[in-house]
């Protein structure tokens, strides 16, 4: 049984780091070309593989684009956690997610263009799938914001509301930069609009600003 499995591994490691050139050369792509003008034999060509494996792996240019997607919010979910994780305060955890996010974005730019720009006028699928990526980073916004209430740290707000304005407001600095390079870099912006959103919570000066 051990021997099985020993010679079985290699072939399944071979199999996963096809399937990651592939996702790779499809990041390239879409970056390049956008949702509707990639096919998958260019993908097929950037990652030196064959449609056969492509579909192996992928059954359709929409699955390897909504793998894109999920592999960045994997990636986003688990460097916000580390940054939380390091905090102290309601309001210190929730600023460090934001600084996360933009740090991130700026790291994973083609990405970022995938997820925040390569998917209009996908339809429906795609449009309940990007729902409920905010629904899942504003209800963690939400509750840091519940926590900071709880603390005194900040003035009683509707707190589900805050959540969205913020999501708001860094989702459209964000798409700005990616359509126009502005700012940049664009941890730029991070410094005032961190100020801007502790300001309209009453909370400011409650989070010593980090450079």
């Amino acid at each position: 049984m051990e021997v099985r499995e020993s010679r079985l591994r290699p072939a399944q490691e071979g199999k996963e780091a096809t399937r990651q050139r592939i996702l790779d050369a499809a990041e390239e792509v879409f970056s390049e070309k956008g949702y509707h003008g990639s096919a998958v034999d260019d993908i097929v060509r950037a990652s030196s593989t064959s449609k056969g494996s492509f579909y192996f792996h992928f059954p359709s240019k929409q699955e390897i684009f909504f793998s894109l997607v999920d592999r960045l919010i994997s990636h986003l979910a688990r460097s916000t956690e580390e940054a939380i994780s390091r905090e102290s305060g309601a309001l210190a955890k929730v600023t460090a997610a934001l600084d996360t996010v933009f740090r991130t974005f700026t790291r994973h730019r083609s990405l970022a263009k995938i997820l925040l720009v390569g998917g209009v006028g996908l339809g429906r699928a795609f449009d309940e799938r990007l729902l409920a990526i905010h629904s899942r980073f504003a209800d963690a916004i939400r509750s840091h914001l519940d926590e900071a209430v709880e603390e005194g740290s900040i003035p009683p707000v509707d707190t589900e509301l805050t959540a969205y304005v913020w999501m708001g407001a860094v989702n459209e600095v964000i798409v700005r930069w990616l359509y126009t390079g502005q700012p940049e870099p664009l941890e730029g912006a991070l410094h005032d609009l961190r100020g801007l959103l502790l300001r309209s919570i009453g909370a400011e000066a409650a989070v010593k600003e980090k450079p």
